[in-house]
């Protein structure tokens, strides 16, 4: 009897095994590729801002090794006083304007013609204040031991603002954080960088860029999807829609945004 049962359990051991050595086919949903839109243009102070880049891509598989990107677009930029300006292929998916005229408080059009469909979308150019200094802090962070960089500006006081930070450490990705002047307004005021492999004499650039109340909730949105934001128990976010709409069926809504930015950028060398 012994006999019989290490038998069994050594046939169980085995087969258990071979099922872990199993290769599992995961079959995904598929849906048609949307259109990607990546229009942010930004104006940097003391620049003549007249050089854009709107980039195109599309959607593509969940396992997809490379970006699709979309050629033969029309890209056109509009100001309130129709004039054009034109943004033209350079490479595949990169459509390039070098006569560019931006104007804070202007307000612009996008228009994209791809594939016989039409996508129109329509922002401001915000103005943002400079930026005035950045402090190092060399105990910040939960456990004290962190390096945080405090960007300090003022906030004007005769309405009401709206800020898009970006921070890019060793040239690595882009960390970006939204914020409002609801509690700030018309004082001097910052914003707080800090990561754990901040060290001395790495290189942040940092952008402050003035942004209208719709992009300012788009991007909290987007986010907050990105750093797992509410919790495990959250209801998985839906797709996050821009303000690019296809004119031709708004149901094949494509992703993205079209912004109009002044920046204030600057590059700090941690000490």
């Amino acid at each position: 009897m012994k006999t019989i049962l290490k038998y069994f359990t050594f046939l169980f051991t085995i087969l258990m095994l071979n099922s872990c050595e199993e290769v599992v086919d995961v079959k995904l949903d598929t849906a048609p590729p949307r259109l990607v839109v990546d229009a942010a243009l930004n104006w940097i102070k003391g620049t003549t801002g007249n050089n854009q880049v709107i980039y195109l891509t599309t959607t593509a598989d969940y396992f997809g090794t490379e970006i699709p990107k979309v050629s033969g677009a029309t890209v056109v930029v509009t100001n309130s006083s129709n004039v054009d300006f034109n943004f033209l292929e350079a490479v595949p998916g990169e459509y390039i304007c070098t006569n560019f005229q931006p104007v804070l408080g202007e307000t612009y059009t996008l228009t994209i013609v791809s594939n016989g469909v039409t996508y129109k979308a329509t922002e401001t150019l915000k103005s943002v204040a400079s930026i005035l200094n950045i402090e190092q802090k060399n105990d910040g962070g939960f456990t004290g031991d962190q390096i945080e960089l405090k960007t300090y500006y003022n906030d004007p006081g005769d309405e009401d603002n709206y800020y898009l930070f970006r921070y890019i450490r060793n040239n690595t990705l882009a960390v970006f954080r939204a914020s409002d002047d609801r509690f700030v307004q018309g004082n001097t005021t910052f914003d707080i960088y800090s990561h754990e492999d901040l060290k001395a004499n790495d290189n942040v650039n940092i952008r402050l860029m003035g942004i209208s109340r719709q992009y300012y909730n788009y991007m909290n949105i987007l986010i907050n999807v990105a750093q797992g934001g509410g919790g495990p128990f959250q209801t998985p976010p839906a797709t996050v829609r821009g303000n690019v709409i296809n004119q031709n069926n708004q149901a094949n809504y494509p992703l993205g945004y079209f912004s109009l930015s002044e920046v204030d950028e600057t590059t700090y060398t941690v000490q």
